[in-house]
């Protein structure tokens, strides 16, 4: 027995320093080395201070959770907040989808609002066609970026809301549109932070 139980513990402190010690700090230097700006977390500054990130959504709303309008909203987000009751969302250390299945008459309910919230918000006509990635929350609850359908649509209340005409929030939105993955993954996309901020340097 004991001609096993050494073999075996040699065995656990050898993987123990490779696996947890030796891997990890691998992994980190190649990071560090390669992807730096992604494995910090992609964060996203303006004169020296942070303000998000653009690999994680973010809420922009007011001190009461309500949309500020002259911001482009970000798609909901699962993601709720620790009292689970913040509706904004994307709380990054709660990454989650709401695990509701399609026929689930809670989130037939939850999209049938958003729908009717976002219309409401943007000035839509009740038969206007919402964006499914306007009403539904990602996998992740953190999803950083919108449909450029969603975004279109949102255009015309952003550009009221600056004083400036829908034709230039329309090309911002045109020059902040991100191909698809691979060139044939996905669709276009928008990342409502970068948008948000080019669009704050607009001059009204």
């Amino acid at each position: 027995m004991r001609r096993q139980l050494l073999p075996s513990i040699v065995a656990i402190l050898l993987f123990t320093a490779v696996l947890g010690i030796v891997f990890p700090l691998v992994v980190l230097g190649i990071g560090q080395v390669a992807f730096k700006d992604k494995a910090d977390g992609s964060f996203v500054t303006v004169d020296g201070k942070r303000v998000g990130s653009s690999l994680i959504g973010q809420a922009f709303v007011d001190s009461k959770g309500r949309p500020i309008r002259k911001y482009f909203q970000s798609r909901p987000s699962a993601a709720l907040g620790v009292d689970g009751k913040t509706t904004a969302g994307y709380d990054p250390t709660l990454s989650s989808g709401s695990n509701l299945g399609p026929t689930n008459p809670t989130l037939i309910k939850l999209v049938a609002q958003r729908a009717k919230d976002y219309r409401k918000l943007n000035g839509l006509a009740a038969s206007v066609k919402v964006p499914v990635d306007a009403v539904t929350a990602s996998a992740s609850g953190l999803d950083p970026d919108i449909s450029v359908a969603n975004a279109r649509l949102q255009a015309a209340r952003v550009a009221r809301a600056r004083s400036v005409s829908t034709a230039t929030v329309l090309k911002m939105i045109d020059q902040h549109t991100d191909g698809r993955p691979l060139g044939i993954l996905g669709e276009k996309t928008v990342n409502v932070l970068d948008l948000n901020l080019a669009l704050d340097q607009l001059k009204s």
